[in-house]
């Protein structure tokens, strides 16, 4: 495929983004960056928040992880859907009687400022570090195969790509962002499928042929019970559940269009939706895997050693153009989506839960939209910044730590609401973020030894629920008996 087609084939496909965010963000305020005026409508959303959770990373790795683990990703997928029912039962219904905008308002609510500025402070640190690193490795993808073979320089193609970003959420926000998402969760399904259907082809495999492929091959091995592993069923269902109330439930980023619907049915409706579906296409994404392997090998192709880069090299070497443009279309949108709403939920949370703006009577609307985009620009900045570092170590081991550690900060905040929600005691605020960076560095020691220490046993996924029950139990240490004075108010606050 000629470089001029793919960069024109992603030139036409901003467009579209930009068409809607013209659309979108006319006569924006304030309340529609932030909410999208609660009047999102769910299905819209809960379509949308697929491309937000599946970034290119997800697009790229899973598929190529089949040939080392094979459907054990599916233990955990099925965890996810019981946890974001618990979202739906529990956090959502919270969230819309407090009438929340951003969720770390519980914390100063529950325990007092220390607590809101301690989980505002982890989710900025993971979702800038996260989105940096998926970037970085995506945008790393488009290089190698596309902009190196123009010249154009690796600093240039993600300022140029960040930048396409900032036109289409600078104004709009979460308003725009929620049909953007929506476009791109489209383009992200049909390229699984259409890549599905591409190699089925060049197989020459029929519909129950594909079936039969997938059923029988030794990758699609899907419940594994040996209790030592991460991939047992256990460690892999439990984790999943978990990461789902932590990463979705208690993460600004995937909350925030929930909370633009306009009723909190409305919302519950579009997180018990995306759980379905978000099931069905990581179910594709792993037959796509089983297809890769089994073409490569037809075909006399050796494995790439990275097992990332198989997907990329068979689409964009040997499947032909239908499959090469079919595959930058999908990360494209992958890309993109995995990207533009962090700088939206990280100016909300900078905004309200540190720089605290919405309760200010200091300044006028004019100079608060005014900081607002001055954040949301700085913001960008950041996150090209941290892209370059990363290139400058040019270490792909690096990238990968940094979106381990980034799991670590999920495991306090899941400690912190579960303790506001359950525990009826008062903690002392100034102490809670000790806790909160204690039972993340504890976890890691655990997690480095404990195959020496537990006699085999690995800790996997798992340990984003062991992080959050020290959290809790550092919060018990610094905590003595009579309720919280906020956590009547917390529980009971009707919008």
């Amino acid at each position: 495929m000629s470089p001029i087609f793919i960069i024109s084939c992603i030139v036409a496909y901003f467009g579209l983004l930009l068409l809607i965010a013209w659309i979108t963000g006319k006569n924006a305020d304030d309340d529609a960056y932030f909410r999208g005026n609660k009047a999102s409508p769910w299905i819209a959303v809960a379509f949308g928040m697929l491309a937000d959770s599946l970034s290119g990373v997800t697009y790229i790795s899973v598929p190529g992880a089949v040939g080392s683990a094979q459907f054990s990703y599916l233990q955990l997928v099925i965890g996810y859907i019981f946890g974001y029912f618990i979202i739906g039962a529990v956090l959502l219904p919270l969230y819309y009687k407090m009438n929340l905008t951003s969720i770390y308002s519980y914390l100063h609510t529950r325990f007092g400022a220390w607590a809101q500025k301690t989980g505002a402070f982890f989710f900025l640190l993971s979702r800038t570090l996260g989105a940096a690193a998926r970037l970085y490795l995506t945008a790393s993808v488009i290089q190698l195969f596309v902009f190196d073979a123009l010249g154009i320089p690796f600093w240039l193609a993600v300022t140029i790509i960040i930048a396409l970003m900032l036109v289409y959420t600078y104004k709009g926000g979460i308003k725009t962002l929620v049909w953007t998402d929506t476009l791109q969760s489209g383009f992200l399904l049909l390229a699984v499928v259409l890549s599905i259907v591409a190699i089925s082809n060049e197989l020459q495999l029929g519909f129950f042929d594909l079936v039969n492929t997938v059923a029988e091959s030794t990758y699609s091995k899907t419940f594994f019970w040996d209790p030592k592993p991460t991939s047992f069923f256990w460690k892999q269902f439990l984790a999943g559940v978990f990461i789902a109330v932590a990463m979705t439930g208690l993460d600004q980023n995937m909350m925030q269009k929930s909370l633009s619907c306009k009723r909190l049915w409305d919302a519950q409706k579009n997180i018990y939706s995306y759980s379905i579906v978000m099931f069905i296409v990581n179910f594709f994404f792993l037959c796509l895997g089983v297809l890769l392997y089994t073409y490569a090998v037809k075909m006399g192709i050796s494995i790439p050693e990275v097992s990332d880069n198989l997907f990329p090299t068979l689409a964009l070497e040997h499947l032909g153009m239908f499959a090469g443009l079919i595959f930058i279309v999908g990360l494209t949108a992958a890309t993109f989506s995995s990207a533009d709403s962090v700088l939206t939920t990280l100016t909300t949370s900078f905004y309200i839960d540190f720089l605290n703006m919405q309760a200010r009577q200091d300044y006028s609307q004019q100079q608060k939209t005014k900081i607002r985009k001055r954040i949301h620009l700085g913001f960008a900045v950041v996150l090209l910044l941290v892209i370059l570092v990363f290139r400058v170590l040019n270490d792909n081991a690096i990238i990968n730590t940094v979106l381990i550690l980034a799991g670590y900060t999920y495991g306090p905040l899941l400690g912190l609401f579960s303790f506001g929600l359950f525990a009826k005691r008062k903690v002392i605020d100034k102490f809670v973020p000790a806790i909160c960076i204690f039972a993340p560095l504890l976890c890691f020691i655990l997690d480095k030894n404990s195959a020496e220490w537990l006699n085999g046993y690995e800790i996997g996924n798992e340990l984003i629920l062991l992080n959050g029950i020290l959290t809790y139990a550092g919060l018990i240490i610094i905590s003595k008996r009579g309720e919280q004075a906020g956590h009547k108010t917390a529980i009971n606050t009707q919008a």
